[in-house]
């Protein structure tokens, strides 16, 4: 038996040029490892894309290997000593190489044990953890703030804007376009900045001067400087990414006086969010989310971009162009 999955096997300037399908032979779990057949994978066009030009700062991987990184799936088989997980269990897996692939068998230790086998819980269980973290660990968030939310539309944002309204936050949800303007508004964002149709700077100066207690930033660019103005005393805000300068070869240069001097009088701070670094959090997070999700207090949108791997790159450049809302997923 076999199973398919997506091969970066040389770098270039696209994921599509760079990847292909391979097709290998279905494993056996051995001692401690499970044997998952996934049902759906998440699309992280910009991780995909930069891993492709061998530009991720945090991993150096030399082609051929396997790629992606979240899957969600159900058990198919266990190896001699697994007690904690079961054929027929969902399970996720949410690490980098987990992703593009139609089965994966590992570890039992690496998947996480999910309520279901659906898009929904993958979108907990990737993005809707670090949204979590970024804003209620890094972010520090305490109820009543005003947060500030940029790609308030997409999979980390949309999930971001209800965890901050489930702390009676007041929500500024930053987006581009009327379609994704009227779907945060519907997740109950307070106020809606279209970037397409308002100016991110002129908004916040003018109704959120030195009000911003929280910003979540995965954009960079104009929203990052207009973000650092509009802090209030103590004010935070959590780098998540940099989406406008990851797309272009290089980080736009920065040519205006040091942050400090924007900074030091208010007692603010930038940080930086790195899921990566906080695994030891990561199950109290997805208890937390998956509680509240069993209680239709969060609603994770997944947008549907296909079905098998060879979907996959499609997916990817319709996330980089902006087309897609909530957590992009292919069904495989």
């Amino acid at each position: 038996m076999s199973y398919r999955a997506i091969e970066q096997y040389r770098f270039a300037d696209s994921f599509r040029a760079a990847t292909r399908i391979v097709t290998l032979p279905l494993p056996e779990p051995g001692p401690g490892e499970v044997l998952v057949r996934n049902a759906w994978c998440g699309i992280n066009g910009i991780f995909d894309t930069q891993l492709a030009r061998d530009a991720v700062g945090t991993i150096r991987m030399e082609p051929p290997f396997l790629t992606g990184v979240e899957a969600v799936g159900t058990v198919e088989a266990v190896g001699a000593g697994v007690t904690d997980l079961a054929v027929g269990d969902a399970v996720a897996a949410t690490r980098f190489r987990g992703g593009y692939r139609e089965a994966n068998c590992g570890p039992a230790a690496d998947f996480v044990p999910l309520p279901e086998a659906s898009a929904a819980a993958l979108a907990l269980a990737s993005s809707g953890v670090a949204a979590w973290l970024a804003l209620t660990l890094t972010g520090a968030m305490q109820r009543g703030e005003t947060v500030a939310i940029s790609a308030a539309a997409g999979g980390l944002g949309h999930l971001a804007v209800q965890i901050a309204k489930l702390h009676e936050c007041h929500v500024i949800a930053i987006c581009g376009g009327a379609r994704k303007a009227a779907f945060v508004e519907a997740l109950g964002a307070d106020r809606v900045i279209d970037y397409r149709s308002e100016s991110i700077p002129e908004v916040l100066a003018s109704e959120y001067h030195d009000r911003i207690d929280l910003a979540l930033d995965t954009v960079g660019g104009e929203v990052f400087d207009a973000m650092v103005d509009n802090l209030a005393n103590h004010g935070r805000l959590v780098i998540s990414g940099w989406a406008s300068d990851m797309v272009d070869d290089l980080p736009s240069p920065v040519t205006a006086p040091r942050i400090g001097h924007k900074l030091y009088y208010k007692g603010a701070s930038v940080r930086a969010f790195m899921n990566a670094l906080h695994t030891a959090h990561w199950p109290a997070a997805r208890a937390a989310l998956f509680e509240r999700y069993a209680q239709g207090l969060l609603k994770p949108h997944v947008e549907v971009l296909g079905s098998g791997l060879d979907a996959v790159p499609a997916a990817v450049e319709a996330l980089l162009a902006g087309q897609t809302m909530g957590k992009a997923v292919v069904r495989l």
